[in-house]
């Protein structure tokens, strides 16, 4: 009888961790379906992350799917910072660990921002060089039609 109450902690331990493993695997499927709308995605225990377009999608995973999302375009976006553990750094050179990491878009309309936590800083590093990048790309396209309008103004 000694022998079977050592156990039980045990079972009781296992089947617990059987039901965490449930709910992460539930998560990951209500993800999947998710994100099959957008051209990328990604998932991790903080957020879940979607863009279409010039449309962000962000949100918290859960068992029953993303919850609290928020949607806002990339053409609104002033900035983008990578920030590890409340500080600015640079995107090109990540630090290996960090407590809190997230990409914060800074946007056009004053003392407005969007926090997007990440788990990992390698993976907060490459999510935060390819919106730059659509960023940038948004800005030469805005600057080259700008400069025809005015190419076509000053030839009237």
């Amino acid at each position: 009888m000694e022998r079977g109450l050592l156990w039980l902690p045990l079972l009781v331990a296992f089947f617990w961790l059987a039901w965490q493993g449930s709910q992460e695997y539930q998560k990951v499927e209500t993800y999947r379906l998710w994100a099959e709308q957008f051209e990328r995605a990604k998932y991790d225990i903080y957020a879940v992350l979607g863009q279409k377009g010039n449309d962000i999608t962000w949100g918290k995973p859960t068992p029953k799917g993303p919850i609290k999302l928020e949607t806002f375009s990339v053409l609104d976006v002033k900035e983008i910072k990578f920030l590890v553990d409340e500080k600015q750094v640079k995107i090109e050179s990540p630090p290996q660990k960090g407590r809190v990491i997230e990409l914060e878009f800074l946007f056009s309309e004053p003392a407005k921002s969007v926090r997007v936590p990440f788990t990992e800083t390698s993976l907060a590093s490459q999510w935060g060089k390819y919106f730059q990048g659509v960023l940038q790309n948004l800005n030469s396209q805005n600057n080259y039609s700008r400069s025809q309008e005015l190419g076509a103004r000053s030839q009237e």
